[in-house]
Formats: C-alpha cells, sequence, structure tokens
C-alpha cells in the first residue's frame, strides 16, 4: 500500500471513528491529505470502496495486535483480559469509540458491502470470544456471552468516549472480568 492510500485510510479512519460514515466526504480527505478530490477517486472510486477498506484494515490490525498478546497457554480469564486490553489501547490511543461501533450504529444506512464488513468484524469478535470462553458452555450460550461481552465493551468505549473518562471504561471492564470469573 502507498503512502497517499495510507494516509488517506488513516485520515478516513479518524474521520469515520468521530463523524460516522455519512459524515466523510472525499473533499475534506482530500484536503487533509493534501491531494486533489478526484485523485481520492484513484484510490477508491466509491466511498464505500474506502469504508470496506477501512473496516478490513482496522480487523486486520485489530485481531494482529490481539494474537500478539495471547499464547495458547492462557486460561479462559486470560485471554479475556487481553481481549479486553486490546479495546482499551484502542480507546486510549484515540479517544474515540471503535470505527466498527461507530458503522454499526449507522448499518441501516450503510451500502450493503460495508454493513457487511461491519457485520463481519462484529462476528469475528464473537467468535474469538466464543473460542476462549470455557468449552463447558453450550454453544448457543457461548454466542450470547460472547455477544454480551462484546456488547459491554462497545458501550463502554461509547460511554468512556461521550464522559472523556477512560478511567469509567476500566471499571466497567473490572466489572466485566469481575463477573466472568472463568
Amino acid at each position: 500500500m502507498g503512502t497517499t492510500e495510507t494516509s488517506l485510510l488513516d485520515a478516513a479512519e479518524i474521520a469515520m471513528r468521530s463523524r460516522g460514515y455519512h459524515g466523510v466526504s472525499f473533499r475534506e480527505l482530500a484536503d487533509d491529505v493534501g491531494i486533489k478530490s478526484a485523485s481520492v477517486h484513484y484510490y477508491f472510486p466509491q466511498k464505500a470502496d474506502l469504508a470496506v477498506a477501512l473496516v478490513n484494515r482496522y480487523s486486520d490490525g485489530f485481531f494482529a495486535g490481539l494474537a500478539g498478546r495471547v499464547t495458547p497457554a492462557f486460561s479462559a480469564q486470560q485471554k479475556l483480559q487481553a481481549f479486553c486490553d486490546s479495546y482499551r489501547d484502542a480507546l486510549k490511543r484515540s479517544d474515540l469509540i471503535c470505527l466498527c461501533g461507530m458503522l454499526g450504529a449507522e448499518s441501516g444506512g450503510l451500502p450493503d458491502p460495508v454493513a457487511e464488513a461491519v457485520a463481519a468484524f462484529f462476528e469475528a469478535n464473537v467468535a474469538w470470544l466464543g473460542c476462549a470462553l470455557p468449552a463447558a458452555l453450550l454453544p448457543r450460550a457461548r454466542r450470547v456471552k460472547s455477544a454480551q461481552i462484546l456488547a459491554t465493551l462497545q458501550g463502554g468505549m461509547l460511554i468512556a468516549t461521550a464522559l472523556k473518562d477512560i478511567n469509567l471504561f476500566d471499571g466497567i471492564v473490572q466489572h466485566l472480568l469481575d463477573d466472568a470469573a472463568l
């Protein structure tokens, strides 16, 4: 990926995590990167192409970072802690909510390929958590518990961002971990 394309994705990530899909324009991104608006279309013919590429990059980065935190020897509790830490790091790095959390809130009005990419990110989160939970849980209970954990983290990011209080997120995570006690 070239530097202009990376710069466009970087600018788009900040913009979409701040204002959502509909709050971002190619003209703004071009200004942020220092290129002509028409040049954005060279890299991303349509806004949906940009958003899908952005969600895929975000997802790949999230799961690569998570893989670097976890070893096969980790207990379920340690895996859950690593997952929560990954969400905290994303929040602390930017003081913005999760890209897919923001786009997920808009999913009813997103182009299908973007909504599908966002759904894939959430499905991958639920699947990862499901594999981390104890095997004694039945498949349906594992999926529901995984979704509950994910919803708690996404909601915690939203509230911590709105209130500008990362300590609130930390408290939510600690309560989540205490309740889970896997």
